[in-house]
């Protein structure tokens, strides 16, 4: 039993030839759609034709897709088959810089270039600088390694029993599913592992892990993540849900995903009504920036919420991308709209070659004061360092304590003011 897809057989050559990407006119639009990998049935292409699809995306669907129907273009499957992953499909959409056509060019093993269209209409054609451009497309930067930098910062092989499941808190484990995503980050911190090279998951993988959790009864709560859980088929997923929730200590799961924010499609109705028989079922999503909250994805995420799915999203601070007081509050003010409770900003984590995302602890801490006060406290994440070596998440506030005296402490508040409260 397969138990992600293939990225060899859902990322065929985007159709048709690239463009020269100098040229004022529009890339040529592909001529052909490779034979579906994963057939939809009537009623699934029935209930993706609803799903709904902004100007932006129908206006890129009908430029570089001109063959694909609405209701193709609302399939996840037709999605993932038509992932961007090779230099010249990117630059059939892009107009990639010098530095990005090398960056691309130059990469081989983990983490390689793949965009989902539906994603891909969100990057800007001609500006290398915009937010969501630069977190997907790679840049040279990657090639280096600065001091402090490795490989897995986390230390999460380290805490490994059985591979794939780490155990680093009494209580919880993370499951990891899958090493496959729809679409890659540039700043994963499971780079070393997703997209390719030497992990593999499987189902005889899944069994040891879900032997471990029967054997240790202090577990009571699973993370499942990747890769994304979510790009496994609905009938396998479930598979997985049904083992690990017939555990009897095991009181609830959670599942850690990109895929409502990248590839939206997959919040299918016949998803959610799987999930529904889960319950308690938790949530994190990871959003990046306010561009990222389209019509596509208030659906997915209302389809989640109105199945009893409490939803909370896990940011990466990233810089000259989200790391400012207005960006936030925008992207965290947009969250709550959408019933997505902000719950972590994530200092980036020192992967290798990721300097150029990372911005300083106090820019962090900055961010957070002009939160806290300024806005609803449902608006404030935590601010939280993954400790580099396996020391776990380790939540940092702006100094709001003054001073302490006997008997008193001296409180500083959102605008500065301070104020005297005993404490004996």
């Amino acid at each position: 039993m397969d138990i992600q897809p293939s990225p060899a057989s859902t990322g065929p050559e985007a159709c048709g030839s690239a463009a020269e990407t100098g040229t004022a006119e529009p890339p040529e639009p592909p001529s052909r759609i490779p034979p579906r990998l994963f057939p939809a049935t009537v009623k699934e292409r029935e209930r993706g034709a609803s799903f709904p699809q902004s100007e932006r995306s129908r206006a890129f669907r009908r430029r570089f897709f001109p063959t694909a129907t609405a209701a193709l273009w609302n399939d996840w499957r037709w999605q993932l088959q038509h992932r961007i992953r090779e230099l010249a499909e990117l630059a059939q959409v892009i107009r990639l810089s010098p530095g990005e056509r090398a960056a691309v060019a130059r990469h081989s093993g983990p983490l390689p270039v793949g965009i989902t269209p539906y994603y891909a209409s969100l990057l800007s054609e001609t500006d290398p600088a915009q937010p969501l451009r630069r977190t997907h497309i790679p840049v040279e930067g990657e090639y280096l390694q600065s001091p402090g930098e490795s490989g897995d910062p986390l230390g999460e092989d380290h805490d490994s029993p059985v591979p794939g499941l780490v155990h680093r808190y009494p209580d919880r484990v993370l499951f990891l599913a899958t090493g496959f995503c729809s679409t890659y980050c540039r700043y994963c911190t499971r780079s070393r592992m997703v997209g390719g090279g030497e992990y593999t998951f499987s189902l005889r993988q899944w069994e040891r892990a879900i032997a471990y959790i029967e054997a240790h009864t202090e577990i009571r709560d699973v993370l499942l993540s990747g890769g994304d859980p979510l790009t496994i088929a609905t009938d396998k997923l479930e598979w997985l849900f049904a083992r690990l929730r017939a555990i009897r200590h095991v009181e609830f799961l959670r599942v850690g995903t990109k895929v409502p924010v990248v590839l939206p499609q997959r919040i299918t109705r016949d998803l959610t009504r799987m999930l529904r028989r889960y319950h308690p079922l938790w949530m994190s999503l990871h959003f990046t920036h306010p561009d990222e909250l389209t019509p596509e994805v208030a659906e997915s995420t209302a389809r989640l919420a109105d199945a009893g799915i409490p939803l909370g999203s896990q940011t990466v601070l990233l810089k000259g991308i989200n790391d400012s007081v207005p960006v936030m509050r925008e992207l965290m003010h947009g969250l709550l709209r959408l019933r997505v409770r902000p719950y972590y900003l994530y200092q980036c984590d020192p992967i290798t070659g990721s300097a150029h995302f990372r911005t300083s602890v106090a820019k962090g801490l900055e961010i957070i004061a002009g939160l806290r006060g300024h806005t609803t406290g449902y608006a404030v994440p935590h601010f939280v360092i993954d400790a580099p070596g396996g020391g776990g998440k380790i939540p940092l506030l702006p100094d709001y304590l003054a001073a302490r005296e006997e008997g008193a402490i001296t409180l500083r508040n959102y605008e500065g003011n301070l104020y005297r409260y005993p404490d004996p």
